[in-house]
C-alpha cells in the first residue's frame, strides 16, 4: 500500500548547511504568480483572497491556480512542471493539520529546488509538523506564513480577513532586496 513511510522528525544523517532558495524579484508587479492548494476546505478560498489582494496591491499580472489532490502526497511532477514553467512566484497552501502541512513545506521546498520562489501558508497548531518536514528536507528554519487555526471553520469574509493579516509578510517572502534579486 505504502511505498515508503517517513518519519518527519527524524534528522537525516549527514546535514552540511541548509538547501539554498530561489533569487527573489524585488517586487511582484508584472510578476506570474503560481496558487498551488491542496483539498483542505477553504485552501482555494484562501489562495485566491491573497491573488486578488497580490493582484491589487503589488501589480501581480497573472495567476496560475494548481490543485493537488491529495493532502498527504508530494505535489505532482506534471503539477510542479506547470508552475516552474510558467510562474516567477509561488504561493503554496494551506497547512491546516499536521500530515497536509509537512505536505505543503515539502511542496514549496521542491519549488524553491526547482528555482522559483515559494511560500507556504501553514496555520499555527502545525507548525511543529512544518517545521519536522523543513528539517528532514534538509532547509532547517524554512521561512513560510503562519495564520490562526483552524481556516477550515471560517466563512468567506474570515478567509478574507486571514488573507489580509498576512499578506505583507507573505510578500516579503517571495520578494527580496538587491543581494538576493533574480532577473
Amino acid at each position: 500500500m505504502f511505498d515508503a513511510m517517513i518519519d518527519p522528525t527524524a534528522t537525516p544523517a549527514e546535514r552540511t548547511e541548509a538547501m539554498p532558495l530561489a533569487a527573489r524579484p524585488r517586487s511582484l508587479a508584472g510578476r506570474t504568480v503560481g496558487l498551488l492548494a491542496n483539498t483542505k476546505t477553504n485552501a482555494e478560498a484562501m489562495l485566491d483572497a491573497v491573488g486578488s489582494l497580490l493582484s491589487e496591491r503589488h501589480g501581480a499580472a497573472a495567476f496560475v491556480r494548481r490543485k493537488k489532490l491529495s493532502i498527504t502526497d508530494p505535489v505532482p511532477a506534471d503539477l510542479l512542471t506547470e508552475l516552474t514553467e510558467q510562474c516567477d512566484v509561488v504561493v503554496v497552501g494551506v497547512g491546516d493539520c499536521g500530515s497536509c502541512s509537512a505536505s505543503a513545506i515539502a511542496d514549496g521546498l521542491a519549488v524553491e529546488n526547482a528555482g522559483i520562489p515559494a511560500v507556504v501558508i501553514c496555520t499555527e497548531a502545525f507548525v511543529a509538523s512544518a517545521d519536522a518536514m523543513a528539517d528532514l528536507q534538509g532547509s532547517p528554519g524554512y521561512r513560510y506564513v503562519r495564520i490562526p487555526h483552524p481556516l477550515a471553520l471560517l466563512d468567506e469574509a474570515g478567509v478574507a480577513e486571514r488573507a489580509e493579516q498576512v499578506l505583507d509578510e507573505i510578500v516579503d517572502v517571495l520578494t527580496a532586496d538587491t543581494a538576493t534579486v533574480a532577473a
